[in-house]
């Protein structure tokens, strides 16, 4: 992939906000990765089922990974033409008339507002406008949440930005979102691509606390003056629409058709199928969302605890995630303890934010190992029950990529390919996945190239099989934990 730039050769930023930190891919203009940066922040629990933070940390990540870009890449960062960001879903920055943050994001994986999305999803029209179940984690609740808890903020509240487009607020003076993920809102009327008056009224909000809508592969504005003299850019530096962390993904990855789809394994749980036409089923939980280039959509089903579940197993042992990983050896069929991953509610296939997790038949003579194959096997069970939802939605999935840091875990790729029963490719660079997909939006917002041209799929270091001869019992052991979850509701919903 050689695209042509009339000003000479071009480099391109993607930036990945993710729950945990922010990842920078930056990328030459044919599409190979000339390096990354990292930079953590963390979230705020202050209550049981509350998720939040700070904007702030966002800003302080961005400013961190830019400049051990420019210091490891000097001549490359020099040339970047357009960035563009990629973000988690869902959280409601609100601000007031001068720009300023009211209050605390409240996060894709907070669940306080699970009575107004209740309210909010048997208002008449709303599923149908929507195209999806309105979620607690959705946007649109956690603003009637505001409006009923913080009526002094929620009365100061002029604009309200989803994450990465406070990111993208902060880079460019300039208020704007974009498709895929204004469609977390449930504000979006997906059909027209465009803010829903009634939506929006539904949920007491106005069109005017609404930024423009752009397709993510747009140019939506440039790079401020001020950050592009402190960064040393020689050009003007163009900043995409960007994307919803899934779509970008997805365009990291080249899934933009009907039969293409992945597994993200990262802190929530994802399998994704891109499809080519808008036919949502909102009544099956799978989320029906605009995809981050025009004329396209994609159907997806969460998990919101996938390795989220090992990171909080290392908090409870004292290790960290990797040390638990690398316990599995070689995988040889399902074991004895059960784990439902349901440590913040749950998404797909149950709209449940009250269901909790929980370990079923653990023994005296238990270890550790017992119990993190249990995690990783809760995981994938969980993952197969998305996997069930899409193909009942009409999604062809033969096989799929892994993206996520789950996917550096053998034991657990191979669990997956074998639960799930499909082969599971693991592409080169798979850990840049959502940077990856990032940069390619950026690169076609300042070439103007047709996403087909950039979004290709990406070389594959190897496929994982399903392992034959455990198939039939990991289907049994999945059948066995289905049944589980009837019975741990009825504990936690009496």
């Amino acid at each position: 992939m050689t695209i042509e730039i009339s000003a000479g050769g071009a480099a391109y930023i993607g930036l990945d906000l993710g729950t945990s930190g922010l990842r920078a891919l930056l990328m030459s203009q044919d599409g190979a990765v000339i390096g990354s940066a990292d930079a953590s922040f963390s979230v705020s629990h202050v209550q049981p089922g509350w998720s939040e933070q700070d904007p702030a940390s966002w800003i302080a990540a961005c400013e961190k990974v830019m400049d051990a870009l420019r210091q490891d890449h000097p001549d490359a960062f020099k040339t970047v033409a357009a960035i563009a960001v990629a973000g988690h879903m869902h959280g409601a920055v609100l601000m007031d008339a001068e720009g300023a943050v009211l209050r605390p994001c409240i996060l894709w994986n907070d669940t306080r507002s699970h009575e107004e999305a209740a309210w909010l999803d048997a208002q008449e029209n709303v599923r149908a406008l929507s195209g999806n179940i309105v979620f607690p984690g959705f946007t649109a609740p956690k603003l009637l949440w505001v409006a009923q808890a913080e009526p002094n903020i929620f009365a100061r509240t002029a604009a309200v930005l989803l994450p990465k487009d406070y990111l993208n607020y902060w880079l460019t003076g300039v208020l704007f979102a974009e498709m895929s993920d204004a469609s977390g809102t449930s504000w979006l009327d997906f059909g027209n691509r465009c803010w829903s008056d009634e939506l929006l009224t539904v949920s007491k909000m106005q069109k005017e606390q609404m930024p423009p809508l752009v397709e993510g592969s747009d140019a939506a504005a440039q790079l401020s003056q001020s950050l592009q003299e402190r960064w040393g850019f020689v050009r003007p530096v163009t900043i995409a629409g960007g994307a919803a962390d899934n779509a970008a993904a997805a365009c990291g990855i080249g899934a933009l058709g009907e039969g293409d789809g992945f597994i993200s394994l990262g802190t929530s749980g994802v399998i994704l199928a891109a499809r080519g036409a808008y036919a949502p089923q909102p009544e099956t939980a799978v989320h029906t969302f605009c995809h981050a280039v025009p004329g396209r959509w994609y159907q997806m089903g969460v998990v919101l605890a996938a390795t989220d579940s090992l990171n909080w197993l290392a908090r409870q042992l004292g290790k960290n995630p990797a040390e638990l990983a690398a316990l599995m050896g070689d995988l040889n069929g399902p074991g004895s303890v059960q784990f439902l991953p349901y440590l913040s509610g749950e998404r797909t296939p149950h709209n449940d934010s009250r269901i909790r997790g929980a370990f079923l038949n653990l023994d005296i003579s238990g270890t550790p190992e017992d119990l993190v194959r249990a995690v990783m096997e809760g995981v994938c069970f969980a993952l197969r029950d998305s996997f069930e939802v899409l193909k009942a939605a009409g999604a062809q999935l033969e096989r799929l990529t892994i993206t996520g840091g789950g996917s550096q875990s053998d034991f657990w790729t191979t669990l997956c390919a074998t639960v799930l029963n499909v082969p599971v490719d693991l592409p080169e660079g798979s850990e840049f996945g959502a940077a990856l997909g990032a940069a390619r939006l950026a690169l076609c917002a300042h070439s103007g190239a047709p996403a087909e041209e950039i979004m290709t799929p990406p070389k594959i270091a190897k496929t994982v099989m399903p392992r034959s001869n455990l198939i039939q019992a990991c289907e049994n052991a999945y059948q066995n934990w289905r049944k589980t979850y009837l019975a741990l509701k009825d504990l936690h919903h009496d």
